[in-house]
């Protein structure tokens, strides 16, 4: 792990959690503490509290406890890494390397950093002297106020072919530096390297830590090869993995903002002055796979706004295309066409923020744009044709990679289809021949069962919902209750969830437990992933937390993996864990699961936890799923609702038969190793 205890205890130790809080929150001494209104949640009394003695901060409000670094993790949105990195820089700690040729790559990072930033602030005085006059006349043309040039730190490219070169040399910046940074145009055939950016407005590209890593600039001359130049790759610099204005919108969208992708560096700005400050954009490039991952650790349905064009239709197209087979439950696109001939410059100026929110309010999901396009211009007169249209789109859904998502995908175009095609309920050749008969999951999906019979609803005895399939006696009815969540299915009944402290701890539970406790160095590369686990018992959740406190001790430090284990073990009894250890290791009923044991060698170690980690997140989804759709069918009973409610179950029982092909991982320890 780069960060070790005494690091962490070092940074705490010079920087008081009120200096750090005090950034974000009006702070006033109460006695031996600080107090403030809570950062967390709307509130007129102050209900916080920060103790630098102690070094922690509690709200009362939220509950929310914790040191500099969780502070820094829930008001910034930022990971552990970067907020342990942005505070050892408030506190002039060096960080540590992991290795040598790391230290110095990074102090090389650091270098190309400050060149950077000497470059911005050169454009940026530039742009506010007598040489930027033709630059703020342009800025002021496209409503850009001085202020928000400030905000932007928007700067200005002179015209000669040395200027940047000139003011960077008199800084003592070698040319070699210029040249890697991307500042100046070089080559074998070039004797002497010119400034790369001449005569153009400047935007800077931040990271997520708003350092400068590259610029986009906008020509003022109407007569040159390219409107719009940027950095060229560099050690800081991948165009293809970052956004316009994405520090500034990730922290905007951690504060409730929601996230709007458009097409170029203006458009961000009107964006945010209109009041959308949660605003990005490409740099200069198609909307890339990495780009994508961007944002969805900030959204789970980002906003594509596209200009109301065909280029602006076709880049909708082609993002749509991108994100298809990258789809994961809760992660998807929402896309929204600008009024033709307009961007979201020219609107944000005409209508304002009205104007926008009308527009952004009308986005459409992924799959009505996949729809839309797969109909948009053709004729489906002959069965031929209609055909050929849902090969294209079982196509489109075979390229899904997650398997629940592309169920859900294969069902919902499935619907349209026959909506489409037979207006009637299935009526007609091709509603009959051509549909029906495939899978519920549409388009013969992977687990062959066939729609569910047309079924009618009942008033049963005691407010329940009978459901009959047409012909069917009342003995094969289905009961489904109206009742509240937690009384309605049987699995969620037994589930861990709903028995509460009454129970045991579930056996997946106390596996990824006993996992971390006999192999504690899982916690070097995994300490974010575990604490954001759920925990349905709160005993587990308990002892998860305590795991974590020993691990900031010197588990890691031994070399043994045995001497780790039996330190946490030590560790945790002396916090008084002994007896929750005890019913760990009851719930576990099983000792096939060889990669939780002490001795099983470190692939197969990684290999169980991934599988664990993965089934219990996929569990816990399911079971807010099947809340949701019990709520649903209580409150309306219909086919869609019913049948919702069966494939959750279903693939709850699937997922319990995943579980159990976990035994025997072992292959490198000694034990045969079965593929999940």
């Amino acid at each position: 792990m780069r960060f070790t205890p005494q690091f962490l205890d070092d940074l705490r130790a010079r920087l008081p959690v009120s200096e750090v809080v005090g950034r974000r929150v009006k702070l006033k001494r109460a006695g031996r503490e600080w107090k403030g209104l809570s950062p967390f949640q709307q509130e007129k009394s102050p209900s916080f509290t920060v103790n630098d003695q102690k070094g922690f901060y509690h709200d009362f409000s939220s509950g929310k406890h914790g040191d500099i670094i969780s502070f820094l993790m829930e008001t910034e949105g930022v990971g552990f890494t970067e907020a342990v990195e942005r505070l050892a820089a408030m506190a002039g700690l060096a960080l540590p390397a992991v290795t040598p040729d790391a230290a110095r790559h990074e102090q090389r990072r650091k270098t190309l950093y400050d060149v950077m930033e000497l470059a911005a602030k050169f454009f940026a005085d530039t742009l506010a002297s007598r040489h930027g006059a033709r630059a703020r006349g342009y800025l002021a043309d496209r409503a850009i106020s001085p202020a928000v040039q400030l905000q932007f730190r928007i700067g200005y490219a002179p015209a000669e072919r040395f200027a940047l070169k000139e003011f960077l040399g008199a800084q003592g910046i070698p040319v070699e530096d210029m040249v890697e940074a991307g500042l100046l145009v070089s080559g074998d055939d070039i004797p002497v390297p010119w400034d790369r950016f001449r005569d153009r407005v400047m935007f800077p590209i931040t990271d997520l830590r708003g350092r400068v890593i590259a610029f986009g600039g906008r020509a003022l001359e109407k007569d040159v090869p390219a409107k719009y130049m940027n950095s060229p790759e560099t050690p800081l610099f991948h165009k293809g993995d970052n956004l316009y204005n994405l520090a500034a919108a990730r922290l905007a969208t951690h504060n409730g903002a929601a996230l709007v992708v458009v097409e170029g560096y203006v458009d961000v700005i009107a964006m945010v002055g209109a009041g959308f400050p949660a605003s990005v954009a490409p740099l200069g490039t198609a909307l890339t796979e990495n780009q994508l991952v961007l944002l969805w650790k900030m959204a789970d349905e980002p906003i594509l706004c596209f200009d109301g064009d065909k280029a602006g239709q076709k880049a909708a197209w082609r993002a749509a295309d991108l994100a298809l087979p990258l789809l994961a439950p809760g992660k998807s696109l929402r896309f929204a066409l600008l009024p033709e001939g307009q961007d979201p410059d020219d609107l944000a100026r005409s209508g304002g923020r009205g104007a926008i929110e009308e527009v952004i309010g009308q986005a459409r999901g992924l799959a009505d744009l996949i729809w839309s396009r797969e109909l948009e211009g053709g004729s489906f007169a002959t069965p031929e044709r209609r055909a050929a249209l849902e090969a294209r789109i079982r196509e489109l859904t075979n390229g899904i990679r997650d398997e629940v998502v592309r169920r859900y995908y294969r069902q919902d175009l499935a619907e349209r289809l026959q909506r489409t095609f037979a207006p009637e309920g299935g009526r007609g050749g091709f509603g009959r021949g051509n549909f029906a008969g495939r899978g519920a999951a549409g388009f013969g999906g992977e687990s062959g069962r066939r729609f569910a019979p047309r079924t009618t609803f009942t008033p049963g005895p005691a407010g329940r919902i009978e459901s009959r399939g047409r012909g069917q006696a009342s003995a094969g009815s289905q009961t489904i209750n109206r009742g509240p969540y937690q009384a309605a299915s049987p699995q969620l009944a037994l589930s861990p969830i709903m028995r509460g402290q009454r129970s045991a701890i579930s056996r997946r539970e106390a596996l990824i437990l006993q996992s971390l406790i006999n192999h504690p160095w899982l916690l070097h590369d995994h300490l974010e992933e575990v604490a954001a686990l759920e925990m349905a018992h709160p005993e587990a959740n308990k002892l998860r937390a305590a795991v974590i406190a020993a691990f900031a001790g010197d588990h890691h430090q031994s070399p043994e993996p045995e001497e780790q284990a039996d330190k946490m073990r030590a560790d945790l009894a002396a916090r008084g864990f002994l007896e929750v250890l005890q019913r760990v290791e009851r719930a576990i009923t099983t000792q096939a699961v060889w990669g939780v044991q002490l001795g099983a060698a470190r692939e197969d170690v990684l290999s169980t936890w991934h599988q664990l980690v993965s089934l219990h997140r996929q569990w816990h989804s399911l079971l807010r799923e099947l809340k949701d759709a019990e709520q649903a069918l209580g409150d309306e009973a219909s086919e869609a609702n019913l049948a919702w409610l069966r494939d959750i179950k279903a693939r709850l029982e699937e997922v319990d038969g995943t579980e159990a092909l976990i035994e025997g991982f072992g292959e490198l320890s000694g034990r045969s190793q079965r593929s999940v």
